[in-house]
């Protein structure tokens, strides 16, 4: 019956079919290329309630993307993988948001602001916000273990899914498998 299902799936996608798909499990098992080790849950999880900081020093929390499907990804000016996979996030976010879906990009530890604006300018990152967490703590709450770090998070604002290292994000495997968990809630 799982292999059916899977197939029925696996069919839709490569149609290019809108099939919504409420199987998020079942949906990321159809990851191809570095989606591969997305990892979903039996159960979706809460997700830390640790306060951030906005592109002005201002408080924030996940709170505030309630209601949406967010690609919520950790990352710093020092990590070479990060830094190789903004582009694509932006591109994913450029795509795909709006009402329904965000990608949303958090600076973990010492990135200054003037850098972050600095590097944000120089790759024409213009579909991502700029948030920090300065003292990791987000992250340490989150349960990352290192960086990159992207987590999905559902409009229910629970955890389905993550993946740490680098992604192409902005790849047709990886736009389908979004269109897809996006039309599936």
């Amino acid at each position: 019956m799982r292999y059916l299902k899977l197939l029925v799936l696996y069919a839709g996608l490569a149609a290019g079919a809108n099939t919504a798909v409420a199987d998020t499990s079942a949906l990321i098992s159809l990851a191809k290329g570095d989606l591969v080790r997305l990892q979903t849950h039996g159960e979706s999880r809460a997700v830390a309630t640790t306060v951030f900081y906005d592109a002005q020093g201002k408080p924030t929390d996940m709170s505030a993307y309630r209601g949406k499907h967010v690609v919520l990804n950790f990352w710093a000016l020092w990590c070479a993988p990060c830094v190789k996979e903004m582009p694509a996030l932006n591109e994913l976010g450029a795509e795909l948001g709006g009402a329904n879906f965000e990608v949303v990009t958090v600076a973990a530890g010492r990135n200054s602001r003037p850098a972050v604006d600095q590097f944000f300018k120089q790759k024409e990152l213009s579909h991502l916000p700029k948030l920090f967490d300065p003292k990791m703590e987000f992250v340490r709450d989150i349960g990352g273990r290192g960086l990159p770090l992207t987590v999905l998070i559902g409009p229910d604002g629970r955890e389905v899914a993550r993946m740490s290292g680098d992604a192409e994000w902005d790849s047709p495997e990886a736009l389908a498998l979004m269109r897809g968990w996006i039309a599936g809630s």
